[in-house]
């Protein structure tokens, strides 16, 4: 199971506003593909943000992301209620994240990553740092290198 963190992950980590209220956020289509072909090549995905959001709902559904947990103020509980759920040891996750709200579950993952974007404090701690940012193709390159790992796929 791959878990992911979303603003700073899936995002480049800002969050927009309109005059009305409304929030945007931007999610990298590349990342979309990763995302979908990991989950059809047999990994499971989940999210785990401490913000909530309607946007990161609607993503998730257009994903097949069914592990979606938003307002998460303890990630690490959501964390090892997911190995306890899908029978599956720390050891058998990996967990991107971005921020000192991470450190818990990075450290509690089997493989940890971040994107490059990550604060310094992330990426001095994480088995992964990816070269592309969070964002813009982060999550998809870290998809990518464990379906070739795994030789799902096989890249350059």
């Amino acid at each position: 199971m791959v878990v992911l963190d979303v603003d700073g992950v899936l995002t480049d980590g800002r969050i927009m506003y309109d005059d009305r209220g409304t929030e945007y956020k931007m999610f990298n289509a590349h990342d979309g593909f990763g995302i979908e072909r990991a989950q059809k090549n047999g990994l499971k995905l989940a999210l785990i943000t401490g913000r909530a959001s309607p946007i990161v709902t609607l993503r998730a559904k257009e994903l097949g992301i069914r592990e979606v947990h938003q307002g998460a103020k303890d990630k690490l509980r959501v964390f090892k209620q997911l190995t306890s759920k899908y029978r599956l040891h720390p050891d058998e996750l990996c967990y991107m994240g971005d921020d000192e709200l991470d450190l818990p579950i990075l450290q509690a993952a089997g493989v940890s990553a971040a994107p490059a974007t990550a604060m310094r404090i992330v990426t001095d701690a994480v088995d992964i740092v990816t070269i592309q940012d969070g964002g813009r193709g982060a999550v998809r390159e870290l998809l990518d290198a464990i379906l070739n790992a795994k030789k799902v796929i096989r890249l350059p």
